[in-house]
């Protein structure tokens, strides 16, 4: 989902599921700070961000990103840094500046946290591919069709922060990622055939990953218990269930047990609705293959 549709795409502002619908503003200057917090208590301990990247037990790019200003810091890592770069409390002191961002939703806080910890997280997209799994091509092609237009800087960053959002499907190899997409995504062409038939290889090659699972909702379909529209469920190291759905504009963080009981029960129906893991593989090779 955001994704473009993945629930976060950019990782900071209104929630934008794929398309880049929803906007996705630039870094907040709190962010900012906080990674100038860190690079220089890094920079103090004589480390590198290779060499400090393991050490928190994150890539080298997702501390580059944090440093950077460019995303909000896992759940845990305020308080890896603080300890292993001896910051006597001030990484901790500005990490909690974070969670009172003027300007930030509530629910889009809450989210992005949940799900740098998720384990497991559910999506399901009837209308673009999900941004998770969306190529540099498709999701340019998507930034340039949004109206109001954005102006060039504004898509490269809107890029920039997809790309690097997507480094969660290897980075948390923990996490299992479902996804259940509607057959048309495919079919719609957007961008043109070239850029669909990289998609779908796309696609595939992270269909091989362990901890993601890929079903294609086929074009006939009877019976459909997602017609109400896309959604995201999402677990925590917890076991709490939490959902996330999306409109034109802006998304509904949910926490509510009895509506994320009916989403559960509707994401259930579908996956035994779609076609197979395997089935969905073939499918896809067909559709690459027609092009």
């Amino acid at each position: 989902m955001t994704h473009g549709t993945d629930g976060i795409d950019s990782t900071y502002g209104t929630f934008g599921n794929g398309g880049g619908r929803s906007g996705e503003p630039e870094p907040h200057y709190s962010l900012k700070m906080f990674g100038e917090v860190v690079k220089n208590f890094r920079k103090r301990a004589g480390l590198t961000q290779e060499q400090f990247a393991p050490l928190v037990g994150y890539s080298p790019e997702t501390v580059a990103s944090i440093e950077q200003g460019r995303r909000l810091p896992p759940p845990d890592f305020a308080e890896l840094a603080d300890e292993i770069l001896d910051a006597f409390g001030v990484i901790l002191g500005a990490a909690k500046h974070l969670t009172r961002r003027k300007g930030l939703a509530s629910w889009f806080r809450q989210w992005a946290q949940l799900e740098l910890g998720a384990l497991s997280l559910y999506t399901y997209e009837c209308r673009l591919i999900p941004g998770l799994l969306q190529t540099p091509a498709y999701a340019r092609t998507l930034f340039a069709d949004q109206l109001p237009p954005l102006d060039d800087e504004q898509i490269e960053a809107q890029l920039a922060a997809r790309l690097e959002r997507q480094q969660l499907l290897r980075n948390r190899p923990n996490t299992a990622f479902t996804f259940i997409l509607e057959e048309h995504l495919f079919l719609r062409d957007l961008g043109g055939e070239e850029v669909t038939r990289e998609l779908i290889d796309h696609i595939l090659d992270l269909s091989e990953l362990r901890n993601v699972d890929i079903q294609i909702m086929p074009l006939v379909r009877h019976h459909h218990a997602g017609l109400d529209g896309p959604m995201q469920l999402l677990e925590t190291p917890e076991h709490q269930w939490f959902g996330y759905l999306e409109g034109q504009k802006y998304g509904q963080f949910i926490s509510d047990p009895k509506v994320i009981s009916a989403l559960q029960m509707r994401c259930a129906s579908m996956r035994s609705q779609a076609l197979s893991l395997d089935d969905s593989k073939s499918l896809m090779r067909r559709m690459r293959g027609a092009r």
